[in-house]
């Protein structure tokens, strides 16, 4: 990714943050409990809260058959059936909210808990797996968007509860190093949702993965120790543009404990690894998990942050070629990818430059694309700059992590693919992190 797409690691020590098992427990109920379609839950003792209409095109997925049994092999559709019936219960905007607020953060802290072999891993699905989390937030979402409370809830509140939920279960409120030893170095990476849903609903995402297994590790840098905290980002055009890149990593370039680097994680393509050089202000428009998209300038949302006026290109902090050198490019090469494609200045025709943007161009895709994984890579670098902070900060492109054509949510060579991207992401990681 997030290109449109046509193995655990090694290193890390326990995580810094406290378990929260109390948390966890609310999501990890037994699956029995849980209905055979998550996103149609009702709440205990029958006549349920909600309605047939209004979940979003990528909510409505989740009563499919892969996602259901993903829910039910990893112990999470009760996580979904435990939400819907609180929110049932709620009997006010208030409560709904802690409703929200709980839930959200525990789902969170149960995903990571269970990646990081911190909490159960119930069920048949591998504890690695990124999916659970991702249809489980859908299937909260979807029940959210389809409420009919016994109260009057406006269009803006509802919109406010989704947006809270899908932060909070994304660890956006959650990276904030407050558990860091004093003088361990500050790394915030991120990752990505699945897509391609339409193509193959089995998809998963290995920097999701990433993510989830790095939140709260200790890794060792050239540098000293390193604490890191993570966070995923919907594969949305919407979000982009509302903002939520900048909500979420503004406080690391200007809080009182700045993070020492902030790294970007999605999948690219196939065998390899990529170091993005460049990253263009450029939307191609491809579907997005709601099938929309358009072809414009990446949005800068206002009240940000920013560089003006709006540069067309925004370039990696990260040293590239003491990362290539640093690690082994096993099991995947890992590449310096300086490649752009371009509308030089004065034409009129999109030009390839496989060594970087000439003077005045305009962009059309930066090294890693046209989609979202260049536009999160150009907001990251762009905002590194306009708060004038000199750490490392660029995109990770991973292998593309695919399933066999039986038709099976997993099998071992997957299995296997995934941890081994997860680790060398992990070591990617530690190398960009330089003295």
């Amino acid at each position: 990714m997030n290109r449109p797409a046509p193995r655990a690691g090694a290193g890390a020590h326990a995580p810094r943050k406290t378990p929260r098992a109390a948390a966890a427990a609310v999501l990890l109920l037994p699956v029995l409990l849980a209905p055979a379609n998550p996103a149609q839950a009702e709440p205990a003792g029958g006549g349920g809260c909600l309605g047939q209409d209004g979940a979003t095109v990528e909510e409505a997925r989740v009563t499919g058959e892969v996602p259901r049994e993903i829910l039910d092999r990893s112990g999470f559709a009760a996580s979904v059936d435990r939400f819907t019936r609180d929110l049932c219960g709620a009997g006010d905007a208030d409560r709904a909210a802690a409703v929200v607020e709980r839930h959200g953060s525990a789902l969170w802290r149960a995903a990571v808990d269970r990646v990081r072999g911190e909490g159960a891993a119930e069920g048949g699905l591998s504890a690695g797996d990124d999916r659970p989390l991702y249809w489980a937030r859908l299937g909260m979402a979807s029940a959210l968007h389809r409420w009919e409370p016994d109260f009057a809830l406006d269009g803006e509140e509802r919109a406010a509860l989704v947006a809270d939920l899908d932060r909070r279960s994304r660890g956006h409120h959650d990276a904030d190093f407050s558990d860091a030893e004093e003088g361990a170095l500050r790394i915030v990476v991120t990752g990505f949702d699945p897509f391609g849903l339409d193509a193959d609903i089995r998809q998963a995402n290995p920097s999701g993965a990433a993510a989830l297994a790095l939140d709260g590790a200790v890794v060792e840098t050239a540098d000293g120790v390193a604490v890191v905290e993570a966070m995923l980002f919907p594969v949305r055009w919407r979000d982009f543009g509302d903002g939520m890149v900048e909500e979420a990593l503004v406080p690391h370039y200007t809080g009182e404990r700045p993070a020492d680097a902030v790294i970007t994680v999605s999948q690219g393509r196939p065998e390899r690894f990529d170091l993005e050089a460049h990253n263009g202000a450029w939307r191609g428009g491809a579907p997005d998990n709601e099938g929309v998209g358009e072809e414009e300038t990446v949005p800068v949302p206002e009240g940000v942050p920013t560089v003006t006026p709006q540069p067309q290109w925004s370039d990696s902090s990260m040293d590239h070629a003491a990362i290539v050198g640093e690690t082994d490019g096993a099991p995947f090469p890992v590449f310096d990818n300086t490649a752009v494609t371009e509308i030089p200045e004065g034409g009129t025709e999109e030009v390839v430059r496989p060594d970087g943007p000439t003077p005045g161009s305009q962009a059309r895709a930066g090294g890693g694309g046209d989609y979202l994984s260049n536009e999160i890579a150009y907001r990251n670098t762009l905002l590194r700059d306009a708060t004038g902070r000199d750490v490392p900060a660029g995109h990770i492109h991973t292998p593309v992590l695919s399933l066999g054509q039986d038709g099976e949510v997993t099998d071992p060579a997957f299995e296997e693919e995934r941890a081994a991207i997860v680790g060398q992401v992990e070591e990617i990681v530690a190398a960009a992190v330089r003295p």
